[in-house]
Formats: C-alpha cells, structure tokens, sequence
C-alpha cells in the first residue's frame, strides 16, 4: 500500500490541507474539535508527518545529524545517550550514521548528513581533515567531541586529557610502580594531550617514559603486548600499563593474559574513558571517566544556542575527567 499522504487524511477528515499542516505544526489557530478529527485521521490511515519535507517547508529543521567514529566503542553510545536525552528536551531528533575511523569514509558520511539539511551537525572524535569541517560549518552550526578546533563556526567539547593522563601515572606511582608503559592513542586526536600528560607526570616523578604507539582498539591493544614481549622477558616486563582507552586496554589484559602475566599481579592497567565495558565484573578495569553523558549534553546545548539563541562566538567546553579505582591496578611484584 502506497503511503499515506496528508492529501488523505485530510480528505478523511473533510478539512482542507492547509488545516492538516497546522495540526501537524501543533499550531494554537486550530480549534479542538477540527484537531481531533485531523488526529484521528491520522491515527486511522497510519500517517506520520514527513519529518524532511516539513524542515524544507518551513526553511528550518530540527533534525541533528551525528557522525560516529566508531560504532564498536561504548564510550560513544554513552556520549550519544546524552545527545538523545537532551534532544528530546530541546525538541530535536538525532539521525546518525558512522565513519569507521576513515578520512575518506567519514567525508562521505558528513556528506550523507548534510543531505537532510539539518539544523545542526555533531562530529563525534572524527579524522577527517580540518578543511572539510570547516566547509560543513559554511552550511550550519557544527559541534565537535573529543577533538579541539579553532575554527570560530565551530563549538567543541573535550575532556582534559593531559589531566586524565597524569591521573593515571600518579595512581600507580603511589602504588610503588616506576617502570609504567603508556599504550598510546596514534593517530586520534585525543592522544596528543594524553601523551603529553604521561610523559610530564613521569618526568615530574622522576621516572624513564616509554611509548608504545597503539590505536584505540582492542586489537591494537594486543599488538603492542606482544611487541612488549618482544622486548622483554616475563622478568624485567613493565610493572604498568597507561592504555590509550577501555577498548585497548581489554586488548592488553588478553594478551598478557594469553602470555601467562597475570593482571594486576604481574602487570597492572589502567584504562580511559570509563565505559560501561570497564565496569563489567569480570574485567573490572581501573580507568580515567570522561563525563560521557554530560560532553553529549553540553554538544546538543551549544547546538541549541546556535539555532535558537543567535549565539555566533565559538564556546570550548573542557570537562575533567576523574580517577575510578577498581580491581587492575595494585602494588607491583616484589
């Protein structure tokens, strides 16, 4: 059956179209009986208000698009549950679609967003190169999480990773650990700040930094394990690891694990992000939390500011991240 259209549900109704666009716009110049008998149409045929074809009629839109880095990675479906919750309060709808941790593959996903004219666009960690973030705020407001930008039609909110590093090292430096290995980001743009903050906070103690260069997957997690072990011997192995995020550091914990190093007697790790992974009870992880719910928040707000308030300056958003304690990390083997 074909879709029902508002053609339709105005003929049911025995009112004209132009009635059945102002119920569907909730406007006040519709008295009760006339919208009860449009909404109840409606109800009858099925039909739901074509949410791009009312943004085109009216030159506005309440649709955000998001684009994701890496839809494996919890620490974005909790950001995004913070986008979702306060746009609903804010009366927007979110549409998302992913890049896959691809410059190529996330310029066609911006663009795939952009298609649906949308009030707003959200970047969520992405690679893509600062020219063509530039060109999609031409087109409207965008707004970036964990990534930094001085690009004055962009908003951005981060978490302090040069903070959330040094927390990290502290925590296992109290714990007597001195030889504390940091599993580090790449490429993404979040490792720089964390980097700098290991490499400062073991300067600061006193202590040799060693960098491995990893990604922030599971997978890279594993791989640099094993050229650690390539390294070293089961004897003079590093007593810590600082893992680029959660997925990393689960990555680490299998292949020390396959290595027959136990964690945290052998090895101790800790991870990033605090992520609904790290609070299992079986991996338990030791992690820096990021304000997940609080940086998608605080993204739909400045969208909301942008749209509805005029605001035209950039805002940086810098949140804190904060030190969680759990069952991987403790004092390192006499």
């Amino acid at each position: 059956m074909a879709r029902p259209t508002m053609e339709d549900v105005a003929s049911r109704a025995g009112v004209s179209r132009a009635l059945v666009s102002l119920v569907m716009r909730d406007s006040p110049k519709v008295s009760e009986h006339r919208r009860h008998a449009v909404l109840a149409a409606a109800k009858d045929l099925g039909y739901q208000p074509h949410i791009m074809a009312r943004s085109l009629a009216s030159r506005t839109s309440n649709i955000i698009g998001v684009m994701v880095s890496d839809l494996r990675n919890a620490f974005f479906a909790d950001v995004v549950e913070g986008m979702d919750t306060a746009a609903q309060d804010a009366g927007f709808e979110l549409i998302l679609n992913t890049g896959r941790r691809s410059a190529a593959r996330e310029r066609t996903a911006l663009e795939s967003l952009l298609a649906f004219r949308p009030g707003g666009i959200i970047l969520l960690s992405p690679v893509l190169p600062a020219a063509a973030i530039r060109d999609a705020a031409q087109q409207g407001p965008v707004v970036l999480v964990s990534r930094s930008s001085t690009i004055p039609d962009v908003d951005t909110v981060n978490d302090d990773g040069e903070i959330g590093a040094a927390l990290a090292v502290d925590h296992l430096v109290s714990l007597g650990h001195r030889r504390i290995v940091h599993l580090d980001g790449g490429a993404a743009f979040t490792a720089a700040a964390r980097r700098r903050g290991y490499r400062d906070t073991m300067a600061r103690h006193g202590l040799e930094p060693m960098i491995v260069p990893s990604e922030h997957t599971d997978s890279a997690g594993i791989a640099a394990v094993q050229k650690l072990l390539n390294l070293f011997s089961h004897t003079n192995f590093p007593t810590a690891l600082v893992c680029s995020n959660d997925f990393n550091a689960v990555g680490a914990m299998s292949a020390l694990e396959e290595a027959g190093l136990r964690v945290p007697h052998d090895v101790s790790i800790v991870g990033y992000d605090n992520t609904s992974l790290a609070a299992l009870r079986h991996v338990a992880l030791t992690t820096i939390d990021q304000p997940r719910t609080q940086m998608g928040r605080l993204a739909i707000e400045a969208l909301t500011e942008r749209l509805r308030d005029g605001r035209a300056e950039p805002v940086r958003r810098r949140l804190q991240p904060a030190l969680v304690v759990r069952a991987t990390t403790a004092a390192p083997r006499s």
